[in-house]
């Protein structure tokens, strides 16, 4: 191994898995969705996943308003939805219909949960943590959501490209 500067580094952790984070935007009365590669399971009981979003972000804002979110992780097919929702703010677009992305009804929180994606999960914020430029958001899993479809495959990053974990030709 040979040291070398973070930012050469990093570019090695592809590919990464991309996740939506949905919020609710109370002021105007509709959701809002976020893309994110930090996304981690971080107890098993009870269950808790942690997304990490940027102090700037719009997201940062709404979920500390509401403290509630969904996670969703997109299909394979959604990677031009991905791209809309992962360079526009929901400050001033609803990115959500703006992507064409169908939301469905939720059972506890009131974030809807994206359509056609492998799996949703319904979290209330339970714990907080300032790190640096993001705050990492731990949620308890309240419900859990799958695709009925077993074969959609989760969309990946793939250092600016997005597709399935296996690609063309990968072995």
């Amino acid at each position: 191994m040979r040291r070398v500067p973070y930012e050469t580094a990093i570019k090695r952790k592809y590919p990464e898995q991309i996740a939506y984070a949905v919020t609710w935007d109370v002021a105007n009365d509709r959701p809002d969705v976020i893309v994110l590669g930090w996304v981690m399971p971080t107890s098993g009981q009870p269950p808790m996943l942690a997304i990490s979003i940027g102090f700037t972000r719009y997201s940062h804002q709404l979920l500390k308003e509401t403290g509630e979110f969904v996670l969703a992780f997109p299909s394979s097919a959604m990677g031009e939805a991905t791209m809309l929702c992962g360079t526009r703010s929901g400050r001033d677009t609803d990115k959500i219909k703006a992507a064409g992305l169908e939301t469905l009804p939720t059972s506890v929180v009131r974030p809807p949960l994206i359509a056609g994606c492998p799996a949703c999960f319904e979290c209330k914020v339970a714990g907080e943590l300032d790190t640096g430029d993001h705050t990492i958001f731990a949620g308890e899993v309240v419900a859990a959501h799958v695709e009925e479809d077993e074969t959609v495959e989760r969309l990946y990053n793939w250092a600016g490209d997005f597709g399935p974990a296996r690609r063309a030709g990968a072995e």
